[in-house]
């Protein structure tokens, strides 16, 4: 889909009313449109979004989330963290990687133990630039993971956090 040129609340409108189309491709479509808008009228459809059936809309949500950049898309991003799929916690992961807001540091800890390697990779980089020192146990636990790119991910991380000290 090419992104549209919003220029109005109606289109806003017309994209928070997508988000329940039941074609799945209009609903990621209008997630991702909405992300690009830069508007956060649909910060709060959007995290409700986070509830959808299908994981690729789901997806979507967390990324325009992210791209939103409003801390009030935390909460239901840490909801998304123990996602089903693990397309959608990496995407809640990163959303939380570019919010900020240091509520996800304790969920993202909680991350380091995640099935996936990237999702612990991913967490460990967001604890690294949220510089919250309560995650400097947990990623030295975490530095003896088996996969190479989560080590590498605390290693940066543990960098960071000691440099603020």
């Amino acid at each position: 889909m090419r992104p549209l040129i919003l220029t109005s609340m109606t289109d806003i409108s017309s994209l928070i009313t997508e988000l329940t189309s039941p074609t799945i491709k209009r609903r990621r479509d209008a997630a991702t449109t909405l992300g690009q808008s830069g508007d956060p009228a649909g910060v709060m459809s959007l995290v409700k979004a986070l509830g959808d059936d299908h994981p690729s809309v789901r997806r979507e949500v967390t990324l325009a989330l992210g791209r939103l950049n409003d801390d009030r898309a935390v909460p239901g991003l840490i909801a998304a963290l123990t996602d089903r799929d693990p397309e959608v916690r990496a995407g809640a992961v990163a959303a939380l990687g570019r919010v900020k807001d240091r509520r996800a540091v304790i969920p993202l800890i909680g991350c380091l133990a995640d099935t996936d390697d990237r999702i612990r990779a991913g967490a460990a980089e967001v604890l690294g630039r949220l510089g919250d020192k309560r995650a400097i146990d947990a990623l030295t636990g975490a530095a003896s993971d088996p996969f190479e790119n989560v080590r590498e991910a605390v290693s940066r991380a543990l960098q960071m956090l000691h440099k603020r000290k």
